[in-house]
């Protein structure tokens, strides 16, 4: 796992006016190859994203740079469709293609609404980056300065005050070092015009306030604070690479596939414990606790009892312990409901059957198949266990909720382990047990749980083509 991308520079010396050839140096000294670049910028259509757009377009023939941009309009200001028309018009007369992804934001009860567009936006304006392509963003010294002083008020630890990375992974804030006004003049004297949006200066909006009400202050009794507080984000910013190096290093001795081992938790310094949790959700890609959380993973979590199976949730993830190893997963993944009568799974058209929660279930070609198919019905009926399920084996049938005890599939797991019926039958449970009647006399009884179950086709010219059940679970 690579730590976090270059934090901000700051407001550097000299670096007052807006040119193309400052930016062209300024993306040289981000390490990127300009020399036939491919460049997206994501542009609001405000003075900020246009004065980037401006200043990139002279680049072009020099380096041979592809440039695009691209809006997303989530429909929250009834004129944000004539807004998305009026920036691809501005992109068009610079030459530049400007595609609008139109992104609705839609806030569950309790949510940030700038939380949500916030990560529509960046989940779109990702999703539509081409291989190799950078995407340009036009944060600028005071956006840097706004979200330390937000994240402090939050009580973000060191990840959060570094604020935003000049560079991380594929995006670039090349703008960085400048402030507003020296966008906005270069824009001014481009005479592209802009668009103006009315919800930023609404005060209901933390970033509106802040930046409206409590900055204008703020500066004006240390005129230098954007600066300083800019040096603040690199100094935290170095700390949090300092931590997540320790982490991964310890990530690496502690993981067991995706879980996670307790062993490797309890030998820790509560606050190395923490460290370490919070690195591994980031690689589990899952949103990162509060800090009341954390320290409940970190504590009574791991000091229950081993058969407790205890958990802890958040918006979008919990955790969760089965004997010695956590599991992590999105929120709501063991509760995810079937619908009512099961799935309808044509396995010959579709072999591979999404399940509820995220899990899968595949029929694969192997040549050790283990079940005689050739009576199997074109469309199988999958469910999820309802309580009392047995299987017919040599020795007379087992309950379900046995077998999958017994093969230490964690409780909170086993409601969403597929039963797979044929004509009203039990055939087989997941891909790891198998109806004991239409299985391949010359095959294997039953393979360790990884083999999977085997499912044989009727022949066709005189070969046999055989067939394996995979079940992936949702973790």
């Amino acid at each position: 796992m690579s730590a976090r991308g270059a934090p901000a520079a700051g407001v550097a010396a000299g670096a007052s006016r807006l040119t193309s050839t400052w930016l062209a140096r300024r993306l040289l000294s981000l390490a990127v190859p300009l020399r036939g670049a491919r460049l997206c910028v994501a542009c609001s259509g405000g003075a900020d994203s246009m004065a980037l757009l401006v200043a990139l377009a002279p680049l072009r023939r020099r380096w041979g740079i592809v440039l695009r941009a691209a809006h997303v309009d989530h429909a929250l200001q009834p004129g944000s469709a004539a807004w998305a028309r009026a920036t691809r018009k501005r992109a068009a007369q610079l030459g530049v293609d400007c595609a609008v992804l139109r992104r609705p934001a839609r806030v569950p009860r309790g949510a940030s609404l700038e939380a949500v567009a916030r990560d529509l936006r960046y989940g779109a304006l990702r999703a539509q980056l081409a291989p190799g392509e950078w995407l340009l963003l036009a944060h600028h010294a005071e956006d840097q300065l706004e979200t330390v002083l937000l994240q402090l008020l939050r009580g973000a630890g060191p990840a959060g005050l570094a604020g935003m990375p000049e560079r991380a992974g594929q995006e670039l804030r090349p703008l960085l070092p400048l402030g507003r006004a020296a966008l906005r003049a270069f824009i001014e004297r481009a005479g592209l015009g802009w668009v103006e949006d009315p919800s930023n200066a609404d005060p209901r909006f933390d970033r509106n306030y802040l930046r409206n009400d409590v900055l204008p202050l703020l500066l004006a009794r240390w005129p230098g604070a954007t600066a300083t507080v800019a040096r603040s984000a690199r100094l935290a910013a170095e700390a949090a690479g300092l931590l997540a190096g320790l982490a991964d290093a310890q990530l690496d001795r502690a993981r067991t596939g995706r879980a996670l081992r307790a062993a490797a938790l309890n030998g820790l310094r509560e606050p190395a414990c923490r460290n370490l949790l919070r690195r591994w959700l980031q690689w589990c890609g899952l949103p990162l606790p509060d800090e009341r959380r954390l320290r409940e993973l970190a504590g009574p979590f791991l000091r229950a009892r081993a058969d407790a199976q205890p958990c802890v949730r958040w918006q979008g993830a919990e955790v969760r312990r089965h004997g010695p190893l956590l599991h992590a997963l999105p929120g709501g993944v063991a509760e995810a409901p079937w619908p009512e009568g099961g799935l309808a799974w044509r396995w010959r058209r579709a072999p591979v059957l999404v399940l509820p929660g995220g899990g899968s279930l595949a029929l694969r070609a192997d040549p050790q198949g283990a079940i005689v198919a050739a009576g199997l019905p074109a469309q199988l009926l999958v469910r999820q266990r309802a309580g009392g399920e047995r299987l017919a084996g040599a020795a007379g049938s087992r309950r379900v909720k046995e077998l999958l005890r017994v093969a230490g599939i964690p409780a909170w797991l086993r409601g969403q382990v597929p039963l797979v019926y044929a004509d009203g039958r039990l055939l087989a449970v997941a891909g790891e047990w198998l109806d004991e009647g239409g299985r391949d006399a010359k095959a294997p009884a039953r393979g360790t749980p990884a083999a999977g179950v085997e499912v044989k086709r009727a022949r066709r010219g005189g070969r046999a083509t055989r067939w394996r059940l995979v079940w992936r679970p949702p973790i």
